[in-house]
This record gives C-alpha cells, sequence and structure tokens, in this order.
C-alpha cells in the first residue's frame, strides 16, 4: 500500500478528508444560498430564473456539478467511516461517562446530524434537482424552478421539513466549519477566535437564509 493509500484510510487522513470535502461544500453553500436567496427581490421570479438558467446551463458549472456530486458522496461516506472508527474504538463505554464537560453535544452527534442532512438532501433534490435534470435530458428544456418552489411551498409539511433540516444544517456547521481548520492544522492562537466568528456566523445566516426562502413563500411574503 503507498504511502498517499495509506494516509487517506488512516483515522487522520480521514479527518483530512472530511475537512477538504466539508470547506468544498461549504463553498458551493454560499453559491447555493446567493443564488436562491434571489427570490426575495420579490419580481415574479425574474432575477431568481437569470441566475438560475446560468447555473443551470452554464458548462463550467455543468462540469463542476460532478465534482460537487463526489464532494457529498465523499463526504458522506468518510463520515460514516468515522463514525464507525469512533464507535468500534470504545466498544464498552465507560462506567463514569461526563462527555459533556469536554464537548458540545452537537460535536458529539455529527453521525446523527450528518444522517438527518443526508435525509434532507434526498428529499430536496427530489424536489428541485432530480426533475429538473430530468427534464432537461429528455427535452432540453429547463424547469419553472421559481414556479415549482411556489407550488411546493405551500404545503405546511414541507415547509416544516425544510426548517427542519435547516435547523440540523445550523449545528452541523457549528461543530464543521472549525473542526474543519482543527483537522487541516491552521488553527492558531492569534487566529481561532476570527475563525469561531466566522464559523458562528456562517453557521446562523447561512440556515437561517435557507429556512426563510421556504416561510416566506408559504406565508405569501414572495409571490
Amino acid at each position: 500500500m503507498s504511502w498517499f493509500s495509506q494516509t487517506l484510510t488512516s483515522s487522520i487522513g480521514k479527518k483530512l478528508l472530511m475537512a477538504l470535502t466539508g470547506l468544498f461544500l461549504i463553498s458551493f453553500l454560499v453559491i447555493h444560498a446567493t443564488i436562491n436567496a434571489m427570490i426575495f427581490y420579490n419580481d415574479g421570479g425574474e432575477t431568481f430564473s437569470h441566475w438560475g438558467h446560468f447555473m443551470g446551463t452554464n458548462p463550467i458549472i455543468r462540469t463542476l456539478e460532478i465534482g460537487l456530486v463526489a464532494g457529498f458522496i465523499i463526504h458522506i461516506a468518510d463520515g460514516l467511516l468515522l463514525w464507525k472508527n469512533n464507535r468500534d474504538a470504545r466498544p464498552v463505554k465507560y462506567a463514569v461517562n461526563n462527555a459533556a464537560a469536554n464537548s458540545t453535544w452537537y460535536s458529539r452527534s455529527m453521525g446523527l446530524l450528518g444522517t438527518l442532512l443526508l435525509i434532507f438532501l434526498v428529499i430536496h433534490t427530489s424536489h428541485f434537482w432530480i426533475p429538473n435534470r430530468s427534464n432537461q435530458f429528455v427535452t432540453g428544456e429547463e424547469l419553472n424552478l421559481y414556479q415549482m418552489m411556489l407550488d411546493i411551498f405551500q404545503n405546511p409539511v414541507v415547509v416544516l421539513i425544510y426548517v427542519l433540516g435547516c435547523i440540523s444544517l445550523f449545528w452541523h456547521l457549528l461543530h464543521g466549519f472549525k473542526s474543519a481548520f482543527q483537522s487541516l492544522g491552521l488553527n492558531h492562537v492569534k487566529y481561532n477566535g476570527a475563525i469561531s466568528f466566522v464559523g458562528t456566523a456562517f453557521s446562523i445566516i447561512v440556515p437561517l437564509l435557507f429556512a426563510l426562502m421556504p416561510i416566506s413563500i408559504y406565508l405569501g411574503w414572495v409571490k
């Protein structure tokens, strides 16, 4: 086995891979949230549709989608492996376990939060990405994603699912953002405060922005 393969299969290697794919997906969240936030122009979807069309037809963006899908798969698979390794390393719980004194509940629940996000991701892609890409493949035409949003978010159950998904994303990011820098060895006493601040702000703003979209449509604020 090569040095590279040994590194990737080691615990440290898995954490590095988790950090790199996590930061890559965070960059995707920035773009995704920015494009989706165009609905708040409340101009009948004109601005949102313009940028959505660009993202859906630009050949460079479409090529990058392959990397995005690969990033999701690697991040999920690596997370499951890390969770299994951590569980196997401690098959018998300590008689006295004061985990709360050394870590936050959400840092100990990344496996659960990740699983909830995976379920939400399946629901989300089945609502928008899969139908749109399937229609493009068959007819060469894009679906009206703005109208799809208006229709789908009339269902209060769907809105609730999306809000719960955003809450899970908040907790996942709150630990994952700072953890990624730590795994990459980029934490330093001079910068830890700034990393913590940016990570916390990002963890609040992005999920809140995502959650406001279905809520705004359901309440009729966006039409």
